[in-house]
């Protein structure tokens, strides 16, 4: 074995390529070793267990990142396609306002450069700014559309093709040669204990896969013999709450209402009660999630509300987000925190155990400590996020780990409050109750009660919900499905080799 002195090593040597990936590769496990002969007499019994946890999930997360998920290349093209057109058509229309309208020459949506000028310099708005320097990031851009009628239409549009724009970049992710795309996903990524996810270690494509949209997951495929199961904790974050104020405060009154129905039909008919009521659950939920802004329905923007009231969303901010009016969002947060007074309780308790202490340990027994001004507003708000998103991610993940070592289903993503695994589609029956079983992860709680966060899974053969035109997607099983797998996804090697450089 050949020894190296690295005290001696310099720019100029070792020369060789193979020699400098030898030194290399020994001080990445030689420092490392001594970093953790550093740390691990400071664990103590919550940091401790947090480090035990987190070994645990490197099985299915290197599973996650080698494996990958198949592509159907056709679905692939149609969508670049579908979106390139809308683009055109969009942009036809933005340089027609700006013309016709404005009485300028067009602007390039894509140079920040050519927009500032526009917005700031021909039609006179206020410069806005982030950390000093003008912008037109889209928060500044929504600002400028609420506050001047003039401004709506050019920025609306051009949001509209940045964020189209944005998912053809997804779409045209390259692909690995087998025809496959993969992630890297980072156990570690974030301060709450949710995974991040970024570029493939592995090959040339990849990019992160936890924050795909629903209609973008078309072009995702199982492989032959297999079948998706898309597992979700229901109302997750929402139980989290609820449990929290519980075990705080003996409050219950939020986790009664999580654990009674669907909560974010419920915030619809609080933000919309003049919509037709049925009064059956089902119906009701149906009616909450017809469209309401783009390719959102009125549950997920009102999803989005009831969220941003837990982790103490102001009415201002939160009309930005939701495309809801901000006398709307104010009425609804009376009636919402006079139904359940425990969350403001909690958010101020939150405020003053981080002004105190600096650190908070959630549900599940993780610990966060918060260096920055601990009055500042954005430290509150991530402090108040903390548990409920830490304590899921962290009861998803051990439930992730239950369904991994099973050994019945290939573990292929973790998407925040669900999992997506491809099983063998003949044993479906035999194989979906018990991932469903094992997946729960009970979580006691004090004065005897237990938090039971319930999952249910949809099953198809691409990643995209049931439809007409999508008969292979995704729909909830309900102890049998009796379809069977429409389109031929068999893809060729030059169809893999001629995409996976596009």
């Amino acid at each position: 074995m050949k020894i190296f002195n690295t005290d001696s090593i310099t720019e100029q040597w070792p020369q060789s390529k193979t020699e400098r990936e030898w030194v290399y590769n020994g001080l990445d496990n030689c420092v490392t070793l001594e970093v953790l002969g550093a740390l691990l007499p400071q664990l103590d019994n919550i940091s401790g267990s947090t480090y035990s946890f987190e070994r645990d999930m490197q099985g299915p997360v290197l599973d996650i990142n080698m494996r990958g998920i198949r592509i159907d290349f056709a679905a692939r093209n149609r969508a670049i396609d579908e979106y390139m057109q809308i683009v055109s058509r969009v942009e036809k229309h933005l340089d027609l306002i700006i013309r016709e309208g404005v009485g300028s020459a067009t602007a390039n949506w894509r140079s920040p450069d050519q927009l500032k000028d526009l917005l700031y310099s021909v039609m006179g708005f206020p410069e806005q700014k982030f950390h000093g320097r003008v912008t037109v990031r889209r928060d500044a851009l929504e600002k400028l559309a609420q506050s001047y009628f003039m401004a709506e239409p050019i920025v609306s549009h051009i949001l509209c093709l940045r964020d189209i724009w944005k998912k053809v970049t997804t779409l045209k992710t390259r692909v690995d040669s087998d025809g496959r795309i993969r992630t890297s996903v980072n156990i570690s990524g974030t301060n709450t204990g949710r995974f991040s996810s970024s570029l493939s270690e592995f090959e040339e494509g990849g990019g992160n896969l936890q924050n795909i949209e629903e209609r973008l997951r078309r072009v995702f495929i199982s492989d032959l013999g297999k079948k998706f199961a898309y597992i979700d904790l229901e109302q997750a974050e929402s139980r989290g709450v609820g449990a929290i104020c519980w075990n705080k405060f003996r409050m219950s009154n939020y986790l009664d209402a999580c654990e009674s129905g669907d909560l974010h039909t419920t915030v619809v008919k609080m933000t919309n009660p003049a919509m037709p009521w049925t009064g059956n659950p089902d119906e009701d939920k149906a009616i909450a999630e017809q469209p309401f802004y783009r390719q959102h329905s009125y549950r997920h923007m009102n999803k989005v509300l009831g969220h941003g009231s837990n982790y103490d969303g102001k009415p201002p901010q939160m009309a930005i987000h939701t495309h809801i009016a901000v006398d709307v969002i104010t009425a609804f947060q009376r009636k919402y925190f006079g139904a359940f007074p425990e969350i403001p309780i909690w958010h101020q308790w939150v405020k003053d155990t981080v002004w105190r202490d600096g650190f908070l340990v959630n549900l599940t027994g993780r610990r966060r400590w918060f260096f920055g001004r601990r009055n500042d507003p954005e430290v509150q708000r991530a402090a108040i996020a903390f548990d409920p998103q830490g304590s899921v991610a962290n009861i998803l993940n051990q439930g992730m780990l239950q369904v991994w070592r099973l050994g019945i289903a290939d573990l292929l993503l973790q998407v925040h409050d669900a999992i997506l695994v491809q099983y063998d589609e003949e044993a479906e029956d035999e194989i979906l109750p018990r991932l469903l079983k094992t997946i729960v992860v009970p979580v006691e709680l004090e004065g005897g009660r237990t938090l039971v966060i319930p999952s249910e899974a949809k099953v198809g053969w691409n990643w995209a919900n049931f439809a007409n035109d999508n008969p292979d997607g995704l729909l909830k099983y309900k102890g049998h499905d009796k379809r069977t797998r429409s389109e031929n996804t068999q893809t060729s090697i030059l169809d893999r080799g001629v995409h996976s450089v596009s």
